[in-house]
């Protein structure tokens, strides 16, 4: 079975997803493929920091002039995707004078908006900031939310006719008498408006024009078509904290280093990061010293941060790239600039062309420069609009009211509704018959909101909280992934409802387990409690065919070894409470991916 277009996207992040929208908006045919959910690469694993380029305003001025631009562009067109918090560059005692200088210097000269505050004047904005700060630098960066603002590029892609193509992953290049003339593809599973193929078929996709916007992933695609893309993964870990213990941007205002950043994101605040090169963008150390390191360090800005609890930590992967001669031995060092590879020109392969490097804050520009790109190639004249056309739930900020009373909500619910949604929130709201409770406590998301999603995503229920925030907050899902998976009834039969319940569950473990420590233990076992036991899913055996010895779950909640005192090791708890084959599954291998 085969399909063809004109152009054919790989990679459904940030990027990817804005070239699709982009191009179908000039009128091209174009498929995106992606071998996960959207955002399942860099873009879902970054801070949600939206760049005023303050960070770079003295290493890399090229990116930090590229994302003051597009900060404000950003701001126009993806308003519900995004909260100007304001960011602070702070100044402790052992740090720089001469660095703070040229940090306010820099940010003049790009044209990013920087005020020096006082320490006073900066704690009156952030009372928890340390006692002994000496000023700071206020600039306009902002939280941006990466899996709204991708979802919403490919709805608007999909509007324009494109087709987007989830759980689909490239297998080989096609390259046909020394040109690329599409991609093969292996689906898996999935259901929804995304997902296209069947579980384990091979498909091939023809196209005149193929787009390689893998980010960290480039390299392998380039070895498929037998081109080099020399991206140097940089792995960094980012700590989710319960709730938001600053409201502005927390920048550590020195040259460059580990845990110099808290990102307030919605419910809670994010710290990041590191910055280390590795070899493989899914096979690389997840190491706890590294989640110790944001706790301790960042609490030298914000000492409330040591006595506060962590939900969950990940890690995301850079897809840093700079021309192979320049050489840099140390990844912090490596521009953040994009680059575009036409490998007709550079490789004498025409057909594809690479698109590397870059920002999230920086993918509109990025993907307009390739789109540019491409049209010369295909003939198209056609202009980009994607700086003044609106994404969807963008188009009127003023529906993000105070209350929604007309809806039957209460006032705090329907504002978070609201922000989430933006202009779509009479459509999804205004329209849902019968009652709307509910569903997700931490992120006050409704059963309207949820059923929403599930008419984009399917039966994905990890793609369901991608849209909705929901099982993100601080119980992790512990009250609300049954749930969501009940919303699933009656249009999905039981065995797939269990399955994405499972998986769902799954995806928020493998994120907690680096934060267990302490009271954490124990809250993790409620959590497990609540699953695996009450609801069986450690499986049931007056469900077992074979004779069962009963002997065994007297030892623990799900069978497996227990204390002295009858509680589950922590071994177990390491390990997500699963302790068997019957119970692990699939899930569980993904745990530790």
């Amino acid at each position: 079975m085969s399909k063809s277009s004109r152009v054919l996207v790989i990679g459904g992040g940030s990027t990817g997803c804005g070239i699709a929208r982009d191009l179908a908006m000039r009128g091209v045919d174009v498929t995106l493929v992606e071998k996960g959910n959207l955002t399942h690469g860099t873009t879902g694993r970054m801070h949600g920091l939206l760049h005023s380029g303050g960070r770079y305003a003295v290493s890399d001025q090229a990116s930090a002039e590229e994302c003051i631009q597009e900060n404000r562009v950003l701001r126009r067109i993806a308003s519900h995707c995004v909260e100007m918090t304001g960011g602070l560059f702070v100044q402790r005692p052992e740090d720089a004078d001469e660095y703070f200088e040229q940090k306010l210097d820099g940010c003049r000269e790009c044209g990013i908006p920087a005020e020096v505050l006082s320490a006073a004047e900066a704690r009156e904005i952030e009372p928890y900031l340390a006692e002994d700060i000496e000023r700071a630098i206020r600039v306009p960066d902002g939280a941006i939310d990466p899996f709204r603002l991708c979802v919403a590029n490919a709805a608007d892609a999909v509007e324009h006719g494109a087709r987007v193509e989830t759980h689909s992953e490239v297998t080989d290049v096609l390259v046909e008498d020394g040109e690329v003339v599409g991609v093969e593809v292996e689906h898996a599973a999935g259901s929804g408006k995304y997902v296209h193929g069947h579980p384990g078929e091979t498909e091939k996709l023809y196209a005149d024009y193929v787009v390689n916007a893998t980010g960290a992933w480039a390299g392998q695609i380039g070895e498929m078509a037998g081109v080099e893309v020399a991206v140097r993964p940089s792995k960094g870990v980012m700590t989710i904290m319960n709730v938001r213990q600053v409201d502005t941007v927390i920048n550590r205002c020195r040259p460059k280093g580990d845990a110099d950043i808290v990102v307030p994101h919605e419910t809670t605040c994010i710290l990041g990061t590191t910055d280390e090169e590795v070899e493989d963008p899914e096979d690389y150390p997840e190491e706890g010293w590294e989640v110790d390191l944001m706790i301790d360090t960042l609490s030298e800005l914000v000492p409330i941060l040591d006595e506060a609890r962590t939900i969950r930590s990940f890690w995301g992967v850079r897809p840093l790239y700079e021309p192979p001669e320049v050489g840099s031995e140390d990844p912090t060092d490596i521009t953040r600039d994009f680059f575009l590879l036409d490998h007709d020109e550079r490789d004498g392969l025409p057909g594809m062309a690479s698109i590397v490097g870059g920002k999230l804050t920086t993918y509109r520009m990025m993907a307009e420069q390739i789109s540019d790109h491409v049209c010369e190639k295909l003939g198209v004249d056609a202009e980009c609009h994607t700086a003044e056309e609106p994404l969807p739930g963008s188009e009127d900020f003023s529906v993000l009211r105070e209350w929604m009373d007309e809806f039957g909500l209460r006032s705090p619910i329907g504002k978070r509704s609201a922000q989430r949604l933006g202009s779509r929130t009479d459509e999804v709201l205004g329209e849902w018959d019968g009652p709307n409770p509910t569903v997700c406590e931490c992120e006050a998301v409704t059963r309207a909101e949820i059923n929403d999603a599930i008419d984009d995503a399917g039966s994905e229920l990890n793609a369901v909280r991608l849209r909705t925030r929901a099982s993100m907050g601080n119980c992790q899902g512990a009250f609300c992934c049954h749930r969501m998976a009940n919303e699933l009834s009656p249009e999905y039969d039981e065995s797939v409802a269990r399955k994405a319940l499972d998986d769902l569950y799954q995806e928020r473990w493998k994120g907690e387990r680096h934060a267990l420590w302490g009271e954490q233990l124990s809250q993790a076992m409620l959590k497990h409690l609540l699953h695996a036991t009450t609801m069986n899913r450690d499986g049931d055996p007056a469900k077992t065919d074979d004779p069962v010895d009963f002997t065994a779950f007297d030892a623990g909640p799900d069978g497996g070894a227990a204390t002295g005192d009858g509680q589950q090791s922590e071994d177990a708890v390491a390990d997500g409470g699963i302790t068997d084959e019957t119970n692990a599954g699939e899930g569980a291998a993904d745990a530790d991916s």
